[in-house]
């Protein structure tokens, strides 16, 4: 992975040349995580001492890997009128459609997948790939745009895929995919989609 070397140019700045980043920050840095806290932390386990590092460090996890998205809400009402009858059952009531059914199960253009409830973008089409399950299978999504929660209803213990935007319901994840890429499968229902073609 990275590591630094000597992080001090000659007028006390970082030396972006030599300056490599060690496994732990660039972990924080891939979730977007960098805080107060961290920050402290990272320059007592590398012996950083530049107050200035820390605001690269700031610039740096903002450009690559952005904000975290702003909130869409609606009520009820509004999410009927905006969505399809399935839409909606799949979205906000947190239905699936039938196997083999979707639009998008076996669609493998060029292009990047969104949300149908507020059209962020969610998967790329580089990252799909045929389950044989009958729903759109993905093995990694756009970082900040997709949550991750417990879901245990049905009396099952499952992983529910969410808009991170919207709250909208998307499907499942598991931990039966491409052993060769992420080893996650997510399972998402079409009507939950929309794709936008790459031109």
């Amino acid at each position: 992975m990275f590591r630094y070397t000597n992080i001090e140019g000659g007028n006390g700045l970082p030396k972006c040349s030599s300056f490599f980043l060690s496994t732990k920050f660039y972990l924080l840095l891939c979730k977007n995580t960098i805080t107060t806290a961290s920050i402290k932390k990272l320059k007592s386990l590398s012996n950083m001492k530049n107050v200035q590092l820390a605001f690269f460090v700031l610039c740096f996890s903002s450009i690559m890997f952005g904000q975290t998205p702003k909130k869409i809400t609606k009520t009820d009402l509004e999410w009927q009128q905006s969505l399809s009858e399935m839409e909606y059952f799949v979205l906000r009531q947190k239905g699936t459609e039938r196997a083999f059914t979707g639009l998008y199960d076996k669609h493998y253009k060029t292009g990047t997948y969104a949300c149908a409830g507020c059209d962020t973008a969610l998967f790329d089409s580089a990252t799909k790939f045929n389950s044989y399950s009958g729903w759109p299978s993905f093995d990694a999504y756009i970082q900040q745009n997709v949550l991750e929660i417990q879901d245990n209803s049905h009396g099952m213990q499952r992983v529910e895929v969410l808009c991170a935007v919207c709250d909208s319901h998307l499907g499942h994840v598991f931990n039966d995919g491409p052993k060769e890429t992420t080893g996650k499968r997510y399972c998402i229902n079409s009507a939950a989609l929309q794709f936008h073609e790459k031109k």
